[in-house]
């Protein structure tokens, strides 16, 4: 067996071994496949997860079925964790909590009707918990994370249904049942979720976008949800200076840019001086989903749907928390 010395990143959850990282789930899966033997040392506090979990008799433990089926559906269920926080330290922690689940008891898995219907479920089991929310220790307890986990407040059910059904595309049957609630119910949910976001005031929306067609169509779905275009700047320089004239109630931002630089950095130097959300645009949402480094907490895919810019704007302006970026570039 082939054995390749490695520490574990205890913010990013992934072992970091000659060449690269290896993600908590690709390492529990390389590791039940005999494959990959890891050498690794715990310099304090994991993020998110007991150090416990990876010890090799846990490691052991987590089925290599659900390593393999859940793995590509979980920068997704970062998204969702993201949205329903505002916080990627905490969204992140959640989804930590939930690898740690199931590496406790991973007959809780319920693959019935899909893998990641059931990831979802187990997802929504860990935050609804409150033994977890209120233990100190087991969730990667940032400044942000107490103040930012109140449930009924911050998203509600109306809102956690919305999100699944608006963004991570899940029909309503499978919102019934990873919500563990009726289908009547559901169809609850989402009458009051758009009330209460018809019920939201109208915003000043600063659009960063080098790609003229791409800019008409948000700038169109923008204003379709009632919202105003406070501007559309193509280049580092120009986001700076729209914001310098007025600041606006939210940033949707892509990530490359016509002068060549990057909508991180833009976004980074126009949140040095005013605090607003942020939304990235991106036709690869997978490289800023990887729990490995500080990044978005808003995030629309190209090409995008209606409902998800209606959802992702929503969102966002219900927090009306700044969007941590850490000025992170794309790998």
């Amino acid at each position: 067996m082939q054995s390749f010395p490695g520490w574990l990143d205890s913010d990013a959850l992934t072992f970091v071994v000659s060449g690269g990282t290896v993600s908590l789930v690709d390492a529990i899966s390389l590791h039940g496949k005999g494959s990959l033997e890891f050498e690794w040392s715990l310099g304090g506090e994991v993020a998110g997860v007991r150090a416990g979990i990876l010890q090799p008799e846990n490691l052991n433990r987590f089925p290599m079925s659900i390593a393999q089926s859940i793995a590509p559906h979980l920068p997704y269920l970062r998204r969702y964790a993201r949205s329903l926080t505002g916080s990627q330290p905490s969204g992140d922690a959640y989804v930590a909590a939930v690898l740690e689940m199931l590496i406790d008891d991973p007959s809780g898995f319920d693959r019935s009707p899909s893998p990641r219907v059931a990831l979802y479920r187990a997802f929504t089991k860990v935050w609804s918990s409150i033994s977890i929310n209120c233990a100190s220790g087991d969730l990667h307890e940032t400044e942000s994370f107490l103040s930012e986990r109140r449930l009924g407040a911050i998203t509600p059910l109306p809102r956690q249904a919305f999100l699944l059904i608006s963004v991570e595309g899940f029909t309503t049957e499978e919102v019934a049942h990873i919500l563990d609630v009726g289908m009547e119910r559901v169809n609850e949910l989402l009458e009051t979720a758009g009330a209460e976001i018809a019920e939201q005031l109208s915003a000043d929306v600063l659009i960063i976008e080098d790609e003229p067609l791409i800019a008409m169509d948000l700038k169109a779905q923008v204003v379709d949800i009632g919202h105003r275009v406070q501007g559309i700047a193509r280049t580092h320089k120009e986001a700076v200076a729209e914001v310098a004239k007025k600041k606006p109630s939210l940033v949707l931002a892509d990530i490359h840019l016509a002068d060549g630089s990057s909508g991180l950095e833009a976004v980074n130097e126009i949140l040095e001086t005013v605090s607003i959300p942020v939304i990235f645009v991106t036709s690869f949402p997978e490289r800023l989903l990887t729990g490995a480094k500080p990044e978005p907490v808003f995030l629309i895919t190209k090409p995008f749907e209606p409902a998800v810019v209606k959802a992702m704007i929503s969102q966002s302006l219900f927090f009306g928390l700044r969007s941590v970026t850490g000025g992170s570039e794309l790998p």
